[in-house]
């Protein structure tokens, strides 16, 4: 999907190709429900999650895997140790395949992310 056109999150879901959809979904239920007090949005043509308009977390269906974007550099600091072992960008987790997704590790950043205030990359 690389970018997409949807105006909202049902639509970026309802257009991903069916054998990612379920760890798309799941991502997005993480999100909303780790991460109280921030606004889901499109931005990029990909769902954000922006707290005081700035976004913190995004994730995306892109050609070859699921990037799960983690904007705050001090949260990537704290979990060093537990990114390691991934794919990783410079702000992004990539994963292969939707049986890869590490929502365990998604789940802890996300907490990590609500619980404070930190650096952004971008």
């Amino acid at each position: 999907m690389v970018r997409s056109k949807a105006s909202d999150v049902d639509g970026y879901l309802a257009e991903a190709p069916e054998a990612r959809r379920a760890a798309l979904t799941r991502l997005r239920e993480l999100c909303r429900s780790e991460l109280t007090g921030f606004t889901e949005v499109m931005a990029y043509g990909m769902p954000c999650y922006e707290r005081d308009g700035v976004g913190e977390i995004a994730f995306a269906d892109q050609k070859q895997y699921i990037s799960f974007y983690l904007l705050r550099t001090d949260v990537r600091a704290a979990f060093a140790d537990r990114l390691a072992g991934h794919d990783m960008g410079k702000g992004c987790l990539r994963f292969r395949a939707p049986e890869r997704v590490d929502f365990e590790l998604v789940r802890d950043v996300l907490r990590a992310t609500a619980a404070g205030r930190g650096g952004l990359v971008c």
